[in-house]
């Protein structure tokens, strides 16, 4: 996602052994140099596709704060569509993008960090991480001897490892001084039930969904605001039309003050711009004002324009806000010129020319399609070129063209090996129906 540094101020302010040692290719790589040189390993897990991965390259992982973390660490990108991404995120239960995991030079957690976040957040967090002081085992000891600040923050962490089956036994399991004490502090009852939302989740349980996420947002979820409205949202589609509209009126206050103070404002605290606007317009949505959901995007289109002006690689991940606020408003003439402009802009990516080509198939212009999804193919890796393919076999099958797509199929698997199995698995059956 970001190119290590190699300079040679770097390397003067680096310890001498990391001049002499070439750049961990894996996860495991770096942890041998780790066990070696006795520092922890930072693992930047991202993918291409991922637009807060793209905000935290340009705007937080850069400067003199990301040099020293780099001293303290060894760092290393995963990228998420790789194999040997793809199994640490699986071991380590990674769900959403990016995220950012510590290990000691054992291969053991020390902590992680989740989603786009800005600099005076971020720092903070990881060097506390770095520092070992944020651990979890320590907080635990702490929260049981009665710090309630600990306590929130062992929470937050199992949140992080989406592990919140472990962390509400943990909980229950505190001495009763502790639990009652936290039942009266506000941060502690967002966060014990955030983990709550997060079982319910889980378990698909959409009751239980419905009732933590009303919960959590009737406190303060600080940045996760938006995306436990989405929880709510979703978990409210099957709802009388009469209630759901009740339940969600309640949401619209808080919505906008945060859009107020978050979004469209020039010094946000909270860093991802797009779910915030998305979860509101679906909220204005879902509560059927349409001239409310209109003017949110068209606020949000304007104010991106005029961020990005002409240069749409001034920053990608506003560049690519503005395709999905685009989408999002059903600008389909704006989309099609615009979806163009990124491909040109990012020639080097597979992701824009794999959008339009699908966007293509899906308005039922396979032809159209196919000479955009082989650009996208040609650059695309991993994960990434066999969900491609499933497109390219789509658009082959409605022009007729079978042996063309068993062709392509019989290719993409030889180059793909034993990897993916799941998605090998599909691409088969796709090219089956």
């Amino acid at each position: 996602m970001k190119k290590l540094l190699a300079s040679a101020l770097f390397l003067l302010l680096t310890p001498a052994y990391a001049a002499d040692t070439a750049a961990p290719a894996t996860i495991a790589d770096a942890l041998k140099q780790a066990a070696q040189q006795h520092r922890p390993v930072l693992v930047d897990f991202h993918a291409v596709w991922c637009y807060s991965c793209y905000y935290m390259a340009s705007h937080v992982l850069n400067g003199s704060d990301w040099q020293a973390v780099e001293r303290k660490a060894i760092v290393i990108e995963a990228d998420a569509d790789s194999p040997d991404g793809r199994q640490w995120m699986d071991k380590l239960k990674i769900t959403a993008l990016p995220s950012y995991v510590v290990l000691d030079e054992h291969g053991n957690e020390q902590g992680r960090i989740l989603a786009e976040q800005p600099r005076q957040k971020f720092y903070p967090r990881v060097n506390a991480i770095l520092s070992g002081s944020d651990a979890l085992e320590p907080l635990k000891d702490k929260a049981a001897h009665g710090s309630t600040d600990a306590l929130i923050a062992a929470l937050d962490v199992f949140k992080a490892r989406n592990d919140s089956a472990t962390g509400l036994t943990w909980y229950a399991q505190l001495p009763a001084n502790v639990r009652t004490a936290a039942s009266g502090n506000a941060r502690a009852v967002t966060s014990l039930e955030q983990l709550h939302l997060a079982q319910a989740k889980a378990g698909k349980d959409n009751a239980a969904i419905l009732a933590s996420a009303q919960k959590v947002l009737a406190g303060d979820p600080g940045c996760s605001r938006p995306y436990v409205l989405l929880d709510l949202l979703h978990a409210s589609e099957k709802l009388p039309d009469a209630q759901r509209r009740s339940v969600l009126a309640t949401q619209r206050k808080a919505t906008d003050a945060y859009l107020d103070t978050q979004i469209f404002t020039a010094t946000p605290n909270c860093a991802d711009q797009r779910s915030a606007v998305i979860a509101s317009a679906d909220l204005d949505a879902a509560t059927g004002d349409a001239n409310a959901e209109n003017a949110l995007l068209d606020r949000a289109i304007d104010t991106t324009r005029h961020a990005l002006g002409d240069n749409l690689t001034s920053d990608r991940n506003l560049a690519d806000n503005l395709r999905v606020y685009l989408l999002r408003a059903k600008r389909s003439d704006e989309l099609d010129a615009y979806q163009r402009k990124l491909i040109a802009a990012y020639p080097d990516d597979y992701v824009y020319a794999y959008r339009y080509g699908r966007s293509l198939l899906e308005s039922n212009r396979p032809e159209a399609a196919l000479p955009w999804l082989a650009q996208a193919a040609d650059k695309a890796y991993g994960v990434n070129r066999l969900t491609v393919t499933g497109y390219q076999v789509q658009a082959l099958k409605t022009l007729h063209r079978q042996n063309d797509a068993e062709q392509l199929v019989t290719a993409v698997l030889k180059e793909n090996g034993p990897w993916f199995p799941e998605q090998v698995a599909e691409l088969k059956a796709e090219l089956k129906s």
